[in-house]
């Protein structure tokens, strides 16, 4: 028993005692020395009673009752760890189990209402897209990291804040605008300059209703579709060089084949030398469809290799004699410097491809009596392949494109050769399909150079 309880009980008996001891006073003038004892006896004996009923009333009432008041009184402060004491008798007993009972539903709520926040706040900060939550005075109440990271914002200055003061961006100040005027679902999209440079966003936002239909706020989410803007811009240049690269031949080959028509081909001169103008462009139109379809089953993973052991050396030597031609033409200097011994696992054709049209790329774009060097040697489980010229270079602004489909650095030599400027492309996913990795290296007028690596192919000694 608390000392509390002890006071009030000691309170209770007190008050007996002297009750009993007034009639006391009162009865024993009035008796018999027997009836003195008599008296004495009685009130010894409901002194006892009272004792024993105050005792009883307060372990199986007050006490309870009291205790329930104290618990009733943590709940309301937010303390759902507390309970009372439980009494197996009548109804205080009740009243204390179902206080318990509430007590303990009330922390198990708490509990998962942490859980249901926490595994809400994880959502919400792990989402690919920034959220900003707005109440109705403009006030910021939520943001999450991917919101903070795209606008670079310091989080201690976002929550509590006004959303005005925040992003100085008018596109998303309208969009909230426009959500609190109509009430509504709105897009819209703008340009956000960041760290990492121009970044598209996507802004889509929504009122937050109450269950009267008064706005209460609005929420903003803001999807960064730079990705998809930057492929649906490369979609649209390739289907426009796409066109115009089978524009050109078509118009050249109907051209020259109207003028035979026209007459042109009684003159044996010239109808020999449209015709193989004719057959040239037809060459060059079936080497760029070739080239589109072989781009298609690289890009749509369709791509078999016929795998095998390559020794690197061995697979030089045979594109050699075409490469020193095309050297030899231009009075460029072709070097070579080779490590025996180095095998990797991979398609032997498709290596081919993959030096030959960088070797002949180097040659293509290297002036006249410039040097073209190729090198091939190996680390412990690496191999590393070098093409390096002296020709004219990639600007620095140009290089993250030089893989493009249809890119080139100089489009007049390129076309003159017969290039249809997806060699690049080709030779990038050739590279990434045998798990190897492609690096430029590059100074304007100074000389390119294209660093490939491949796992090597392990022997057992």
């Amino acid at each position: 028993m608390n000392t509390s309880n002890s006071r009030l009980f000691l309170t209770y008996i007190t008050v007996v005692i002297l009750v009993l001891l007034g009639i006391g006073a009162i009865v024993m003038p009035l008796t018999s020395q027997i009836g003195k004892f008599i008296v004495m006896l009685t009130l010894l004996g409901a002194l006892i009673t009272f004792i024993i009923l105050i005792a009883n009333l307060f372990e199986k009432y007050i006490k309870p009752v009291r205790s329930a008041t104290r618990v009733a009184e943590e709940l309301v402060k937010g303390n759902y760890r507390v309970r009372t004491y439980v009494t197996p008798y009548g109804e205080a007993g009740k009243l204390s189990s179902s206080i318990n009972k509430l007590a303990q539903n009330l922390q198990e709520m708490t509990i998962q209402e942490k859980m249901q926040e926490s595994q809400l706040k994880t959502v919400i900060d792990n989402m690919d897209s920034g959220l900003m939550l707005i109440d109705e005075r403009g006030y910021v109440h939520l943001v999450n990291q991917k919101f903070l990271s795209m606008f670079v914002i310091d989080p201690q200055n976002a929550v509590g804040y006004l959303y005005y003061n925040i992003i100085d961006e008018q596109s998303i100040h309208k969009a909230v605008q426009e959500a609190f005027l109509y009430e509504e679902e709105i897009k819209d999209g703008f340009t956000s300059s960041m760290e990492l440079g121009n970044r598209f966003v996507e802004i889509v936002g929504a009122p937050i209703l109450n269950e009267v239909g008064r706005l209460k706020g609005t929420v903003l989410v803001f999807h960064d579709i730079t990705d998809f803007k930057r492929l649906d811009q490369m979609r649209k240049d390739f289907v426009a060089n796409v066109s115009h690269e089978l524009k050109t031949p078509v118009t050249s080959i109907r051209g020259f084949a109207e003028t035979l028509l026209d007459g042109a081909m009684n003159d044996p001169d010239i109808h020999r030398q449209f015709l193989t103008t004719i057959f040239t462009e037809s060459k060059r139109l079936q080497a760029l469809i070739q080239d589109l379809l072989e781009l298609s089953e690289l890009e749509n993973d369709e791509l078999r290799l016929q795998t095998e052991k390559i020794d690197l050396a061995m697979l030089f030597k045979d594109i050699q004699p075409f490469l020193d031609k095309q050297a030899t033409g231009k009075q460029i200097q072709l070097s070579s410097t080779i490590s025996e011994n180095l095998i990797m696992t991979g398609d032997t054709n498709r290596m081919k491809q993959v030096l030959l049209n960088l070797i002949n790329n180097a040659i293509i774009y290297t002036p006249e009596k410039g040097e073209v060097d190729f090198t091939i040697h190996g680390t412990d489980d690496m191999i590393e392949i070098k093409v390096s010229d002296t020709g004219i270079g990639i600007p620095e602004e140009e290089k993250s494109r030089i893989f493009e489909r249809f890119y080139r650095v100089d489009k007049a030599r390129s076309r003159n050769t017969g290039g249809t400027g997806l060699g690049l492309a080709i030779v990038k996913h050739i590279v990434e399909a045998h798990n190897g990795r492609i690096e430029l290296n590059s100074e304007l007028e100074q000389g390119t150079t294209f660093k490939l690596t491949f796992p090597k192919c392990q022997t057992n000694k």
